[in-house]
């Protein structure tokens, strides 16, 4: 509602306006002096936005711009007098001449007031109107040649008395109605003499657009001017009067009970007005949206409580938009829709199938869910947590159980997130709160049985706003889960039916109370057959089609492909494999793009121009042939790898040092194993001086690359036997296990691993603890083609199996020391504890 704004009738003080101290008004003989004042020929010119400065009226102004703020201090300092000129828009920061518009007014700069935020507020009054001539200046601040609009007020005249006496009539009755306007107003209106300012005093208090006032501003004589006053005066009081007819319909019985529903019946009256009627409004959409959602009893009651809350509410108070929100959220959330299954076992089977290669163990579970479901109808859904090496295919295979059941999928990424409010919600209260990401999760997915991923369940961590993981134990736990409660809803929701699958590089890393709600499913790196055919069925096509190829310009023989997974890559995954696959395709996609060839057909010697030299050889090569090098397999996040110990002999005082960033429990276990060795001696052949007046030096290479864990213990045991019985290791030979000091060979983990690793390096025979029969049962007979398995259960028969059984050199003859020698050293004899004897870390 258009109203005026009679804050001008009052003076400016630092302190703000003062309703005591009245501005004088100014008579008509003042009125014809200052429109007749003098002016120069060029103004410094300040631009509004949002108003327009009539002569005569007094006006409050904040500064905020630099270009203003100086303009504004240089004019104080000088004869205070300024153009003002309206912006036509609003919206543009720094104005061009031509955003001005050309006629606006001289004005007096009243009060310069510093504001306690740092910027300046002037009070400023209109003189006469302007012309706007040629800019003379644009920088720092606008300066142009300014011209005074000259035309004669009649002020005698019969037609301007009675417009003045129209529009002052009119503006005490706009007065007596509006409820927000003083009664004072009417009079201080009254008690204005000129016509002038009385036209320019209203103009300029009238809540229009900028262009209407400077419409007025801008006609010339003066009745025209009033008529257009008179104009707006008379659509003000037309719509004040509809409101004052609009509040008496519905001011009828208003009892105690009916106060809180005055606002809501003046809108409907409102909206009937205007002809839209009780549908038409922000509420009734939410209510047809609530009345077609299916919902839960709580869910509903809940909703039609915030409905009365928000008609109760003004739309500009900021509870009504969190309100709102919550509304919108309760309805948009798929409480009660689900996705029909598709429960055809071989159809799942034969997707699972075409969209990943091996994986048997994870095919095999999801089959015999789907198993159960087809025959019980309904079940909680499980959750799988998928765990193993990068680039196996963890995440990709939760896409193809979603495509296999008929479901859709979300995926959530947890790496990195440390704030529990993240799987929980936020709490109303906040500003900006939102629910958890497993709400925001199902939202986006549109069903309540979605396959959700839950990436890098291991990567959560713990801040100040408290763990995660935490969170995450009532969502991943079958039995609590369907009352799951966000704390942005605060109702319970249902996420017994969504199909929970989480992915996970380090198991260790995952709190145990929340490995302990998932079923955990091992995916192990691939064998090289498993890889060939993985890049031939998936890989390779998918780089052909991204690098802009056909399957008839390049093609890969299988001897390439090994090629690259022999010589280029060494990892569990297909990752790095696909990349380098993609190099590849790229340089045939250069020369075929030069027109140098037409198609191609890559062998293992067109690899190395595309993307150079082989980065990995096989470790066979190079194995030494002396005595103390034993081989050893080892598990990396990356797969498995062989390990090479060796053991030195030189003379000193029984010392054992160990080098290679061994970790505590690797030195350990070659303290055992030396121990052992120790104790073994006569049956080994092993003179009793190789370790009062001998240092044995156990290193294991790289030096750079930390190592720990107990299952390097045969291999370091078989190095030191090797080293102090001078018999070799054979070469085609590799073991893994841990000792004790009681000579058993206890079991170890990663064997799937480490038996691929023994293959890729060319090993013929490795060497298990007997108790891990069990783990190379699970490998495909195929990646066992050429290497022999021997179990072990004691250390002797690891001994028997791993050295040759001649000598290099006569251990007695080896370790024989001269008696004068003897006497030089003071070191423990036969094994004896001391000081010295203690381990050294280099």
């Amino acid at each position: 509602m258009n109203e005026l704004d009679l804050s001008d009738l009052f003076s400016m003080d630092d302190a703000g306006p003062d309703p005591e101290q009245r501005i004088p008004l100014p008579t008509p003989d003042e009125e014809v002096e200052m429109s007749n004042a003098d002016i120069p020929e060029t103004l410094p010119i300040l631009a509004l936005r949002n108003t327009v400065l009539f002569p005569g009226v007094v006006l409050p102004i904040t500064v905020g711009r630099d270009t203003s703020l100086q303009l504004v201090r240089e004019a104080f300092e000088h004869d205070r007098l300024i153009g003002v000129v309206a912006q036509r828009e609003s919206e543009v920061e720094d104005p061009t001449p031509s955003d001005l518009y050309d006629v606006g007014t001289v004005a007096e700069i009243l009060k310069l007031i510093k504001m306690p935020d740092g910027s300046k507020s002037i009070v400023i009054q209109g003189k006469r109107r302007i012309e706007i001539g040629e800019y003379t200046q644009q920088e720092p601040y606008f300066q142009a040649e300014v011209e005074a609009v000259r035309n004669p007020e009649a002020s005698e005249d019969l037609e301007i008395q009675a417009l003045i006496h129209s529009i002052k009539e009119l503006a005490v009755q706009i007065v007596n109605k509006s409820p927000n306007l003083p009664s004072e107003a009417a009079e201080a209106i009254e008690n204005i003499e000129s016509p002038t300012f009385l036209v320019h005093f209203i103009a300029s208090n009238l809540q229009v657009e900028v262009d209407k006032k400077q419409d007025i501003l801008a006609t010339r004589p003066v009745a025209e001017r009033a008529n257009k006053v008179l104009d707006q005066l008379n659509e003000e009081l037309q719509v004040l009067e509809l409101s004052e007819e609009i509040r008496s319909r519905v001011k009828t019985d208003v009892d105690e009970q009916q106060r809180e529903y005055l606002l809501r019946q003046q809108l409907k009256a409102i909206q009937e007005e205007l002809g839209e009627g009780a549908g038409g409004g922000e509420i009734q959409e939410l209510r047809d949206r609530a009345a077609e959602k299916d919902l839960p009893d709580e869910a509903r009651e809940q909703l039609e409580k915030q409905l009365t809350r928000l008609e109760r509410t003004n739309p500009a108070a900021p509870d009504y938009a969190v309100t709102r929100n919550y509304v919108d959220w309760i309805l948009d959330l798929p409480w009660l829709e689900y996705s029909e299954d598709q429960l055809d076992i071989e159809r799942a089977e034969t997707i699972l199938n075409e969209d990943h290669y091996g994986l048997e163990d994870v095919k095999e579970r999801i089959l015999e869910y789907l198993a159960v479901l087809k025959l019980k109808g309904d079940m909680k859904a499980p959750i799988l947590c998928l765990h193993g090496p990068p680039g196996v295919g963890k995440t990709s295979l939760g896409k193809s159980v979603a495509r296999a059941i008929g479901r859709k999928f979300v995926r959530m990424s947890l790496g990195g997130v440390r704030d529990e409010a993240e799987i929980r919600g936020h709490r109303r209260t906040y500003v900006g709160a939102l629910p958890g990401r497993i709400l925001q999760s199902l939202k986006k997915a549109g069903t309540n049985n979605p396959v959700m991923m839950l990436d890098e369940v291991d990567k959560l961590d713990s801040g100040f706003r408290g763990d995660p993981s935490s969170a995450l134990l009532e969502v991943l736990d079958p039995e609590q889960n369907d009352n799951f409660n966000d704390h942005y809803l605060e109702l319970d929701y249902d996420l017994s039916k969504v199909l929970f699958v989480a992915t996970a590089n380090y198991v260790e890393r995952i709190p145990a109370p929340l490995r302990d709600r998932m079923e955990m499913i091992e995916i192990n790196g691939y064998t090289q057959n498993e890889k060939l055919q993985i890049a031939k069925q998936y890989l390779l096509p998918r780089q052909i089609e991204e690098n802009g190829l056909t399957e008839d310009q390049v093609g890969f023989t299988d001897d390439a492909l090994m090629r690259l997974i022999d010589g280029y890559t060494r990892e569990s995954g297909v990752r790095q494999l696909e990349r380098t696959i993609g190099a590849v395709c790229r340089g045939v996609v250069k020369k075929v793009a030069t027109g140098e060839i037409e198609s191609t057909t890559v062998e293992p010697n067109d690899i190395e121009p595309y993307i150079g030299a082989r980065k990995y050889f096989s470790e066979v090569a190079e194995r030494t042939e002396v005595p103390g090098v034993a081989t050893g397999l080892a598990w990396t996040p990356t797969g498995g790898d062989i390990l090479f110990i060796e053991a030195s002999l030189s003379r000193g005082s029984g010392r054992m040092i160990l080098t290679g960033q061994l970790g505590d429990v690797m030195k350990e276990s070659a303290q055992a194993a030396l121990s052992y060795v120790k104790a073994r001696a006569d049956e080994l052949g092993i003179p009793q001086d190789a370790f009062r007046y001998w240092d044995v030096h156990v290193h294991v290479p790289a030096g750079a690359v930390p190592k720990d864990g107990p299952s390097a213990g045969t291999s370091i045991l078989a190095a030191l036997v090797s080293a102090f019985t001078q018999r070799r290791v054979k070469h085609t030979v590799a073991m893994t296990g841990e000792i004790t000091l009681r000579g058993l060979v206890l079991p170890v983990g990663g064997i799937k691993e480490k038996v691929l690793a023994a293959k890729r390096a060319g090993i013929e025979r490795v060497v298990l603890p007997k108790k891990n029969e069990k783990d190379v049962k699970e490998i495909a007979d195929d990646a066992l083609d050429g290497i022999t398995v021997t179990y072990a259960e004691r250390v002797d028969s690891v001994i028997d199996t791993v050295l040759e059984d001649e000598a290099v050199a006569d251990p007695e003859a080896f370790f024989t020391v001269p008696d004068a020698e003897k006497h030089m050293h003071t070191g423990p004899s036969n094994g004896a504890s001391s000081d010295e004897d203690s381990v050294v870390v280099r």
